[in-house]
C-alpha cells in the first residue's frame, strides 16, 4: 500500500518544531481534560443513589447504624462526612458547653460545623473543573496558532517556488487544517464535560444542603424529619397488618 504523502504521518514528519509543539500541547490538554471528565464523572456516578441512602439513613434505629447506610467504605462520601461532622460538632459542644455556651449556642456551633463540611465537599466536587475551563477556553486559540503558522508556511512555499502549485502548498495548508481540527477536538469535550459536571455538582450540593438542614433539626431536637417519621410509622403499620393477616 503506497504511503500517502499528505497523510498525518507525512505532515508530522515535515512539520517544524512549532507545529509539533502545538500538537503535543493539545495532546496533553486532551489527556488532562479526559482524565478530569472520567474521574469526576465516576465520582458523580457513585453518588447517584444518595437519595435512596438518605431515605434509609432516617429509617434506622440509631445514628451509628444510620451512618453505615452512607457508603461505609468511602470516608470521602460528602453525605457521610456531613453527618459525621455534625455529630462531632454537637458532641464537642456538649462536652465543652461551660466554655462555649456563652459565646456559641449549640445551634450556631452546629451550623458552623455543617457549613465547614459542605465547603470541604464543594471544594472536592469542583476539583479539576478549572482544568476543563482552561482547556475549553484556550485549546481553540492554540489550534488557531498552529493554523496561522501552517498558512505562513504555505505562503513561504509559494514565495520560494514562485508558483501556487498544489504540491507546494498542500503540506502547510494540511498542517493548518489539522491544527484547527485538533484545537476543536480538544475544546469541545472539555466544554461539554465542564457543563455536565457543574450540573451534576449542583444537584449533589442541593441534596447536601437539604440533608444539612435535616441534620441540624435532628441533632438539636433528637427527632428525625417529619416525612421520614411518617414513612417509618407507615412501614411499621404495614408490617403489623401483614403479621395479623398471617
Amino acid at each position: 500500500m503506497q504511503d500517502n504523502p499528505y497523510g498525518i504521518d507525512a505532515l508530522w514528519l515535515q512539520g517544524d518544531v512549532v507545529i509539533k509543539s502545538v500538537a503535543i500541547i493539545l495532546l496533553i490538554m486532551s489527556l488532562a481534560s479526559w482524565s478530569v471528565i472520567l474521574l469526576r464523572g465516576w465520582r458523580l456516578w457513585c453518588l447517584r443513589k444518595s437519595p435512596q441512602k438518605l431515605s434509609a439513613f432516617w429509617q434506622t434505629q440509631n445514628f451509628m447504624q444510620a451512618l453505615q447506610q452512607l457508603s461505609p467504605a468511602d470516608s470521602a462520601d460528602p453525605f457521610r462526612r456531613l453527618a459525621a461532622e455534625g455529630k462531632s460538632a454537637i458532641e464537642h459542644h456538649r462536652q465543652h458547653k461551660d466554655k462555649l455556651q456563652a459565646d456559641f449556642p449549640p445551634a450556631e456551633w452546629l451550623s458552623s460545623g455543617l457549613r465547614d463540611a459542605i465547603e470541604i465537599s464543594t471544594a472536592e466536587l469542583q476539583r479539576g473543573l478549572s482544568i476543563l475551563a482552561s482547556v475549553g477556553a484556550t485549546a481553540p486559540f492554540i489550534g488557531l496558532f498552529g493554523t496561522v503558522w501552517g498558512i505562513y508556511h504555505a505562503l513561504v512555499s509559494i514565495g520560494v517556488s514562485g508558483q501556487a502549485s498544489i504540491d507546494k502548498v498542500a503540506g502547510p495548508v494540511g498542517e493548518a487544517l489539522i491544527m484547527t481540527a485538533l484545537g476543536l477536538a480538544v475544546a469541545i469535550p472539555a466544554v461539554l464535560g465542564y457543563n455536565a459536571l457543574v450540573r451534576g455538582n449542583k444537584r449533589v450540593l442541593a441534596q447536601l444542603s437539604h440533608f444539612a438542614r435535616q441534620l441540624h433539626v435532628y441533632f438539636l431536637t433528637g427527632a428525625p424529619p417529619a416525612q421520614h417519621v411518617a414513612a417509618k410509622i407507615h412501614t411499621i403499620s404495614e408490617n403489623k397488618r401483614a403479621e395479623n393477616v398471617v
